[in-house]
């Protein structure tokens, strides 16, 4: 089983994540953010990848370092997971409509970390997260789990739909990504021999 378990302990921040990529999409998430929660909640569900997620942060001051410092736990936890990333697809895409909302994601997991985000959102808070923190959590993610992730928003109007099609659009590119593929073999996806 590939699992693993962070802990990530700032002035800041306290986090504990744990996941497993081979799950059932079974999760156990409190972060002190409502809204995050429901994000986290979407990946595991969608992803497959069973997550339990504590975090208590400096949410007095606003959520900036909970919602990054989350970000990077999990993402270090995915890449732990994954360890050498023998015998991975790799690669993963998903489309994601969601009623109005059209959102586009592609990541490559080459432990090269690299995000390209494309999304803008008409409102500064939903409930009460910043927006401008949807950015901040993908880009840690992405940084930590080692994923050159791209993630686009088409189009779209309502911004709960833009910013959930961005997590259920990653789940579903890291569910293909992370899927051992029997052709591999147990061998790195790479010509260089590593990734």
């Amino acid at each position: 089983m590939r699992e693993a378990t962070v802990e990530r302990n700032t002035k800041e921040t306290r986090i504990t994540a744990t996941v497993r990529l081979e799950g059932s999409g079974a999760y156990d998430v409190a972060t002190g953010i409502g809204f995050l929660d429901h994000m986290l909640e979407q990946l595991s569900r969608h992803s497959l990848i069973d997550i339990t997620l504590r975090a208590e942060g400096d949410t007095h001051i606003d959520f900036h370092h909970t919602t990054e410092d989350t970000g990077i736990a999990l993402g270090q936890a995915v890449s732990k997971a994954l360890g050498e990333r023998k015998g991975i697809a790799r690669y993963g895409d998903a489309l994601i409509p969601m009623d109005e909302t059209l959102t586009r994601v592609a990541l490559d997991a080459s432990n090269r970390p690299y995000l390209i985000w494309k999304v803008d959102f008409s409102r500064d808070k939903l409930g009460e997260m910043d927006t401008e923190l949807f950015k901040e959590w993908f880009q840690a993610f992405a940084q930590h789990a080692g994923l050159t992730l791209h993630v686009e928003n088409l189009y779209g109007t309502n911004n709960h739909h833009i910013a959930e099609s961005c997590y259920k659009g990653l789940a579903r590119a890291l569910r293909r990504a992370i899927e051992p593929d029997p052709r591999q073999a147990g061998t790195v996806p790479s010509t260089k021999g590593s990734l």
